[in-house]
């Protein structure tokens, strides 16, 4: 009725009704995302983890899948989906259609350093990937055997400059974080320990534990249970402030090092070109989780330091964080195993 107001009665019915058909199509024509993000989601979600089941990374990634889920009103199905340095994942979800029905928790090993180090890993790190938001970091914490006589950053570093070469520090493999954090110490504290890599698993652990390694720069989600159960001893770690579970280590900058700035992390990412209503949608749901005590409290359980930023502030710490771990490997010629 409002339209047929407006139409000129000189105009034949057949051109008014063909008008008004075109009409229709072109405006539908216009507004295929915007129907598409009023109707999301209509269907379960799924969202692959690059990491085997069991993990601190599994351990975040469904627990961010669970609260995301409830406040979508769809279920989030986790898909691990482990190996070639989580490069196998990622590569999965930078191919998925790009309509918010694939995400994908990337991390520092899966956006910064693997692309890196992998020939062809299936994905380009930057370009393949929407941001939607950080979920938490992770900082690298230094530990030692706990009878070791290092009782300090400086005396580690005392005797790395006395014997160069021979101080051994572990990781679980060449080009992990592990690996890279060493790296980052060596070049900060202009010395040279010698890299111990390791197949995976816990194997650089139970060698510290034994005393056949100095020291190994692990994330504080791995380090965590090792340092409470007194079978390693913390000596510094990479984080602006001391962390309220380690109230007597001393922080990486308290030490000297205040340019050593290392930490695992976790974010959400969609693949590339997902409509940007889906992505706000999306971003303003983990904004939601983020803010509930349960996940606040179960990251940090998992010792896990809640840091949620906007799909903005997630573009360009992914985009710094690249180049800083490129460079890194670059400088050290650092290969996978």
């Amino acid at each position: 009725m409002l339209i047929s107001r407006f139409i000129p009665s000189a105009l034949p019915r057949r051109s008014v009704l063909g008008a008004l058909a075109c009409a229709a199509v072109a405006s539908l024509s216009t507004w295929p995302t915007l129907a598409q993000a009023q109707a999301y989601p209509s269907k379960p979600i799924t969202l692959v983890v690059p990491y085997p089941a069991g993990g601190a990374n599994d351990a975040v990634g469904r627990l961010v899948g669970q609260k995301l889920a409830e406040t979508l009103g769809q279920a989030i199905i986790i898909d691990n989906r482990p190996g070639a340095g989580t490069t196998i994942g990622a590569a999965l979800a930078a191919r998925a259609p790009a309509d918010g029905y694939t995400l994908v928790l990337g991390s520092l090993a899966s956006n910064a350093v693997s692309p890196h180090l992998i020939p062809n890993p299936g994905y380009d790190a930057l370009k393949d990937f929407a941001p939607i938001g950080l979920i938490g970091v992770a900082p690298i914490v230094a530990t030692v055997n706990k009878d070791s006589p290092y009782t300090s950053l400086k005396s580690l570093v005392d005797d790395a400059k006395k014997r160069p070469g021979e101080v051994m520090y572990g990781s679980a493999g060449n080009g992990s974080p592990l690996h890279l954090a060493g790296e980052l110490f060596n070049q900060s504290a202009g010395i040279n320990m010698t890299h111990v890599p390791y197949k995976g698993g816990n194997a650089h652990t139970m060698d510290l534990i034994g005393g056949r390694l100095a020291v190994i720069f692990d994330t504080t989600t791995a380090a965590m249970p090792m340092i409470k159960g007194d079978k390693v001893r913390a000596i510094a770690v990479a984080s602006p402030t001391r962390l309220p579970d380690l109230p007597n280590v001393p922080t990486f900058a308290e030490a000297g090092y205040p340019t050593f700035e290392v930490q695992g992390w976790y974010a959400l990412y969609a693949p590339a070109k997902t409509p940007p209503e889906i992505l706000v949608r999306l971003s303003a749901d983990l904004g939601k989780v983020m803010q509930m005590p349960e996940v606040d409290s179960k990251l940090k359980a998992l010792a896990v330091k809640p840091a949620y930023g906007s799909p903005q502030e997630l573009g360009t710490f992914t985009q710094s964080e690249f180049v800083k771990y490129g460079k890194v490997i670059k400088t050290a010629n650092i290969k996978a195993d």
